[in-house]
């Protein structure tokens, strides 16, 4: 029988309270404050973008001691409103904007969290590197492999801690499972397997009218101009203009750990295969299935999940590893390993070492007190997200590409290299 780790409830409320991560936002509070180089001064942060992920942050770093909640900002004045009073019931104060801008422009303001959709992830997290404040941007880092590039060397020229919200790596189980295939537990890895549910149509939205909270013109802003409709807001993730669907939403996310676990981040050539829905308004495909290449593995993306699973019970997301004398199967509450035995020894000293994950947002604090480079650094998830870009150029041109990692250029292929960028929408410009 393959040995079996889940976290239980018991687990939970033990990880939390030791500040270890769990899956949903970026906080569960309780770092050692006074063990961290300058925590005595709260880090000021301004939250950009305060959707279901921004709300999420919000709350969990309005209502922590080592930070101070002093602006919130959203193209949505309601959201944005309701975003300072979630402050003041913290007990704090912030000013309310809808252009950020604003928010980059105060000296009072430390560090900002970028929980916009995808297509503005990569505009505020340049300039605020420019602006001397430190970064926590959720994911897919970017929309175009072109973006992350800038990105990156933004970070590093201004000297900034850019956490990426590829948050698993900081779940203890996971970190565990990376410990395992990394030590050679499952022997030389040599296929993997990550899957989510397949997309749908959206059918076909009636007009609408902008609704009089919202700055339409400003939340396209780089992307192209359309009219107004609710699914373009609400489920921005379906179409390309701002986002690259599940394989960038969820696949990031899994992605990111099969590179963890294998050690390589980079595919040398990409493959796939898929189609459209064929009943509505959104242009992300329905199915897909991608082959990466890397230099000692090969990774397969399945949209919908495979069936049957290689490993583990009917789950809708998973990360699977192959090797040589085994198998291990993990996702965001438990792994399984094949053989058992391969988990009956600690991690030895000798072997992969990670050790227990802490909160993400925790680990974003102290590494803005250390200057230390984060668990999900920019250049991590970077790599993270332009792996599932690459495979949706391969799904949309149809045809198989050649990869060099060091240029990160599509070799011979002009036109899949213009896909790594596009023009942005006046005044924006990258």
């Amino acid at each position: 029988m393959p040995k079996r780790r889940t976290v239980t409830r018991r687990d939970f409320l033990q990880r939390l309270a030791a500040g270890a991560a769990v899956a949903g936002t970026a906080w569960t509070h309780a770092a050692a404050r006074a063990q961290v180089p300058g925590a005595d001064a709260p880090v000021r942060i301004g939250h950009i973008g305060l959707g279901g992920m921004g709300s999420g942050h919000l709350n969990g770093f309005a209502r922590n001691p080592r930070c101070r909640v002093v602006a919130v900002c959203d193209v949505h004045l309601g959201r944005a409103e309701s975003a300072a009073g979630v402050v003041e019931a913290a007990g704090g104060s912030a000013d309310v904007y809808r252009d950020f801008r604003h928010v980059l422009d105060r000296d009072d303001v430390d560090a900002v969290v970028i929980a916009t959709p995808d297509h503005w992830h990569a505009l505020p997290t340049i300039m605020a590197c420019e602006a001397g404040k430190d970064v926590y941007c959720e994911k897919p880092l970017h929309l175009f492999i072109d973006e992350g590039k800038t990105m990156v060397a933004a970070a590093r020229r201004y000297g900034r801690v850019v956490q990426v919200g590829t948050q698993q790596r900081n779940q203890t189980h996971i970190r565990h499972a990376v410990e395992l295939v990394r030590s050679g537990r499952i022997g030389k890895v040599h296929t993997c397997h990550t899957w989510f549910g397949g997309g749908s149509g959206g059918g076909w939205p009636e007009p609408e009218a902008i609704p009089p909270e919202l700055d339409w013109d400003m939340w396209l802003g780089p992307a192209p101009w359309v009219p107004y409709h609710q699914l373009r807001f609400g489920n921005f993730r379906m179409f390309w203009d701002y986002s690259g669907g599940r394989l960038t939403d969820w696949g990031t996310h899994l992605i990111d750990i099969i590179h963890w676990g294998t050690g390589e981040d980079a595919p040398l050539s990409i493959e796939a295969t898929g189609r459209y829905a064929n009943d509505g308004v959104y242009d992300m495909p329905e199915t897909m299935t991608i082959t990466y290449q890397y230099p000692t593995y090969t990774m397969i993306w399945s949209q919908p999940p495979p069936d049957p699973l290689p490993l583990g019970e009917n789950r809708e997301y998973g990360m699977y590893f192959e090797g040589s004398d085994g198998r291990l199967f993990v996702d965001r509450e438990k792994y399984i390993i094949e053989p058992e035995d391969a988990d009956d020894e600690p991690i030895g000293e000798d072997e992969f070492v990670l050790g227990p994950g802490i909160s993400h947002g925790d680990d974003w604090m102290n590494c803005i007190a250390s200057r230390e480079r984060p668990t999900s650094d920019v250049a991590i998830g970077h790599r993270s997200t332009s792996a599932p870009h690459l495979g949706n150029i391969a799904f949309r041109l149809g045809r198989k590409l050649s990869w060099d990692p060091v240029a990160e250029r599509v070799i011979g292929d002009d036109e899949a290299n213009r896909w790594l960028n596009r023009p942005y929408r006046a005044p924006w410009h990258l």
